[in-house]
């Protein structure tokens, strides 16, 4: 994993690493079923200007999330004590995001992850440690420890009208998502997204077009929420085969535009994975 060359981040500038995360992820393009420069993709409700809103009415949060990191890491607070405070700025973030898109949800995924990472990225900071992309991801696991449990426990109790996605995802299938994606140490970043970006990059190739091959890495490794909520299981496993098959026979920008055709056409929209995309380059960034 790359280590950070600087001995001092502020709060700031973990904050901007990751707003620029949240903006480059959308600005990618071509991406499948996703709201680019070229496209809305399989959405009706959003398009970029959206997202650029939304992204601007988030900057101070992710500053707010690095400052708690900081101050909980400088008074040695243990990991698992400082999620609950992050989850309240999250929340407030969130407010802030409906308020720029006239209720149109565009970040609530990249918020948490984000925002979860810059709260790590700012305790290392605050308690001496230094930062890198392993140690966030770890000390994300170690801080969103148990949330799984917490969260799905009460899901089978609860009327199916007031289930969210996720918790009808869990229900269903037993897949938890970006909680289990975070309680684990993104593993389909460490393991996956985040090798393959340093890789695209150190052959030469510019951010946009390492970001939009990278995401295909993600498809093929992640279990995609979003994709179940909006159509079903058996979709989700398509997308995967069809991400991991464009992997082994070599593919370029050009398949991933018809792959963007094909998954408008259908209604198809990898949201999950694009969230997973803006964490890897904010890890990257680091």
């Amino acid at each position: 994993m790359r280590t950070i060359t600087k001995t001092k981040m502020t709060s700031n500038e973990i904050g901007r690493l990751a707003l620029e995360a949240m903006l480059l992820e959308v600005s990618a393009t071509p991406k499948p079923g996703l709201v680019d420069r070229n496209n809305s993709g399989a959405h009706n409700d959003m398009n970029f200007t959206t997202f650029m809103k939304s992204a601007a009415s988030l900057a101070g949060s992710f500053v707010e999330f690095s400052e708690e990191g900081f101050r909980r890491g400088r008074d040695k607070i243990p990991p698992s004590e400082v999620f609950p405070n992050v989850r309240k700025i999250g929340v407030a973030a969130e407010k802030n995001m409906f308020l720029a898109t006239g209720g149109i949800n565009t970040h609530k995924g990249e918020i948490f992850s984000l925002g979860l990472l810059s709260s790590c990225a700012g305790y290392l900071e605050g308690s001496g440690s230094e930062i890198t992309a392993d140690g966030v991801m770890r000390l994300a696991g170690e801080m969103c420890k148990g949330i799984c449990e917490r969260d799905f426990s009460g899901v089978k109790n609860k009327s199916p009208d007031g289930l969210t996605k996720g918790e009808r995802v869990f229900l269903e299938h037993g897949i938890t998502g970006i909680r289990g994606e975070a309680e684990a140490g993104y593993p389909t970043v460490r393991n996956v997204s985040l090798p393959a970006l340093a890789e695209y990059l150190s052959d030469g190739l510019s951010v946009n077009d390492a970001m939009a091959k990278t995401l295909i890495h993600v498809m093929a490794d992640a279990h995609d929420t979003n994709i179940i909520s909006r159509h079903d299981i058996k979709t989700a496993q398509e997308v995967m085969r069809t991400a991991g098959e464009m992997i082994e026979s070599g593919f370029g920008l050009e398949d991933i535009r018809r792959l963007d055709d094909d998954f408008i056409e259908r209604w198809i929209s990898p949201g999950g994975s694009g969230d997973l995309l803006a964490v890897t380059y904010f890890l990257y960034s680091l």
